[in-house]
């Protein structure tokens, strides 16, 4: 397989777009970050990448909180909107006619319509270049009801979860496996037999 040589860059996908809710209540924004992810699993720790010059930073700066939205293919259309307007010009929470309430665990506001929040709680942030890291605690997750099944299984497909790849959304698709299934013994087939008496 021939493979061309590219420059260095910030070529990772298909990432998650997150719609990252921040400021309180009085005063809240919401901004659609793509780099964002897990940096720890206990205690459980996340991160945003958000550029000095967007609105949203200083709020997170002066708060050291914000929420991480799941965002979904129903939402598709505000992640969007919500990435490339600032609060500086307009109301962008009703622009898309969406609503929030305050956090369990912060004050910052959570996204009513996303059926996953993660509440987070800065601790450390990193100058990179053209972004600021927020690194942060996840202090509390809320999670739609629906998308429990009776076994207390988090089942996200039933949301349509949505990917972000080199400028254009992607709807999630067909599950291809599931964690350890490369491993997995499969289970005999084989049947013992009794022997004749």
């Amino acid at each position: 397989m021939s493979k061309q040589i590219w420059k260095g860059s910030a070529l990772l996908a298909p990432l998650p777009p997150a719609l990252v809710t921040c400021g309180t209540m009085e005063d809240a924004d919401i901004l659609t970050v793509g780099w964002t992810g897990i940096i720890n699993s206990h205690p459980p720790k996340t991160y945003v990448s958000v550029r000095p010059e967007r609105y949203s930073y200083n709020l997170i700066k002066r708060t050291g909180e914000f929420a991480i939205n799941l965002p979904t293919r129903k939402l598709v259309r505000c992640v969007d909107y919500c990435g490339v307007r600032s609060k500086r010009d307009t109301d962008k929470l009703r622009d898309c006619n969406l609503h929030i309430e305050k956090g369990v665990e912060i004050d910052a506001p959570i996204l009513v319509e996303s059926p996953v929040n993660l509440e987070c709680r800065v601790f450390d942030v990193i100058s990179l270049g053209t972004h600021d890291m927020f690194l942060a605690d996840i202090l509390s997750v809320r999670v739609e009801e629906d998308l429990v099944d009776n076994e207390g299984k988090l089942r996200l497909n039933r949301c349509s979860p949505i990917a972000y790849s080199h400028g254009e959304y992607y709807a999630l698709g067909d599950r291809l496996g599931k964690f350890g299934y490369s491993v997995k013994k499969k289970k005999s087939t084989r049947r013992t037999q009794g022997k004749k008496g």
